[in-house]
């Protein structure tokens, strides 16, 4: 084996170990409180004429809540957040109320078109910050899943970081248990 090839296995062993370790710490975790499921929006079925996406038209049917507004996990646990809608999933570590966080700090939303309303870019205390739906295909894309980790217990805020959103207070809470 070459040096270069040898250096090399050498390097990508020693990164791989520690995600492999990572990994077996969770194999174990089981039971009702090892994920939760959030809904991030929600499409609504009240509106007429009836919703239809089958065609991809702007429609107003689309309701900006974090449901349920607590949900509890076990620290090592994982939430789903369910994003239905042009939403940013913004997570801020234990102890932060949504009072906390500062609005008025903002960042134009990579790929959003010019003039489009920003988000929200606190980062004191922020522990995640999702995907921005502009930067996705098809552009935007309104309906994904993000995974998010919780490894420490607390009572995690969870916002909309999208400003129009965060003004309507688009925000609920997780509940991390030891």
């Amino acid at each position: 084996m070459k040096r270069r090839n040898f250096v090399m296995s050498v390097l990508a062993g020693g990164v791989a170990v520690p995600a492999l370790a990572a990994q077996r710490e969770h194999e174990g975790m089981t039971g009702p409180l090892a994920n939760a499921t959030v809904s991030f929006g929600e499409w609504r079925t009240d509106f007429s004429p009836p919703l239809d996406r089958f065609v991809a038209t702007p429609n107003p049917s689309n309701e900006h809540m974090v449901l349920p507004f607590e949900t509890q996990i076990k620290a090592g646990g994982a939430v789903n957040f369910v994003i239905s809608g042009f939403h940013i999933v913004g997570v801020y570590g234990p102890g932060t109320e949504f009072e906390d966080v500062n609005g008025s700090l903002t960042t134009p939303i990579p790929g959003a078109p010019m003039g489009f309303p920003p988000a929200v870019n606190d980062p004191v205390n922020r522990v995640y910050r999702g995907l921005s739906p502009w930067t996705l295909s098809p552009a935007p894309l309104l309906d994904r899943v993000e995974s998010v980790n919780f490894e420490k217990p607390g009572r995690y805020l969870v916002v909309c970081l999208f400003v129009p959103h965060f003004i309507e207070r688009m925000h609920g809470y997780v509940n991390v248990l030891p």
